[in-house]
């Protein structure tokens, strides 16, 4: 039995609308013109039924504070470095331009494990996105907990031997190099106050980052929207993504995929050549 048995299972509804503000917002910060369909991007439900806590119910990394109350969605864990490890998204169906939207939460895994950097914790939470006409979009979030970072470590993630990024077999690329404004812009979307996106000497002095650290959904967006250009709107079925290692904000990202028929492999890589993100995708 887990200290942690008495989370499992415990949901959380959050209700939203999708309004032309928000969309125009989206659409900005990733220098989109808006679709003439009506439909949104695949990825927006990350900006979506957001948590809303708050101002004084944030701890010091700017997530909302957790306790042991049955009002605490996410279990207390003291470990208090928080990474979003992963995540395995089905798309059922578009969401639309003025559309109401009801998402269900459920923690259904907490999982603790010793690893190279130390204890870990996971947390794996089911989302249930609903449009108007049922469910839109599944997904299965995993949030790692870590420990705090060592005083005077070495910043990390350090520079890749590699030197560059070998783009031989992928038939799609785009580079790009994410800066401050579009971090404080996907934060402001998502409602993310996690300071190792916006603040720099918190995310170098407590966290041991080596600069501010790129959202893991802002890559997977970018990757969601490398197959846009591909494959046209709201194509994939089935889109995986796992974090390997933190993409830094005012570093190039390469951005490439590779499959043929519907399996698609793809890959976030620093321009040093270290690997950021794995992910798979299906389409229609």
């Amino acid at each position: 039995m887990s200290i942690w048995d008495a989370w499992i299972g415990r949901e959380e509804l959050r209700t939203d609308r999708i309004d032309n503000g928000l969309a125009a917002r989206w659409l900005a910060t990733f220098d989109r013109e808006a679709p003439t369909h009506g439909n949104v991007p695949q990825g927006f439900h990350w900006c979506l039924c957001v948590p809303d806590a708050a101002t004084a119910q944030l701890g010091p990394d700017g997530h909302p504070v957790r306790d042991d109350s049955q009002a605490s969605f996410l279990p207390p864990i003291a470990l208090p470095r928080r990474m979003w490890a992963s995540s395995k998204v089905d798309f059922f169906a578009p969401l639309h331009m003025g559309e109401a939207v009801t998402r269900t939460s459920r923690v259904i895994s907490i999982t603790e494990k010793s690893g190279g950097s130390g204890q870990l914790v996971f947390v794996d939470v089911a989302h249930e996105t609903f449009g108007e006409a049922g469910i839109a979009v599944h997904e299965v979030q995993s949030i790692v907990y870590r420990e705090a970072a060592a005083f005077g470590a070495d910043l990390s993630p350090p520079k890749s031997a590699l030197g560059a990024v070998d783009l031989e077999g992928w038939s799609g690329h785009r580079m790009l190099t994410p800066s401050e404004p579009m971090l404080f812009r996907f934060s402001a979307l998502t409602f993310n106050s996690h300071r190792i996106h916006y603040d720099l000497p918190y995310a170098q002095d407590e966290e041991r980052y080596r600069g501010l650290v790129v959202h893991g959904p802002l890559t997977a967006t970018l990757l969601l929207d490398l197959a846009r250009r591909e494959f046209g709107d709201n194509a994939l079925a089935h889109f995986s993504y796992r974090g390997l290692s933190p993409a830094i904000c005012g570093e190039a990202l390469h951005l490439v995929m590779r499959g043929s028929g519907n399996e698609i492999e793809m890959a976030a890589f620093a321009g040093d050549g270290r690997q950021v993100t794995a992910a798979t995708a299906q389409r229609k």
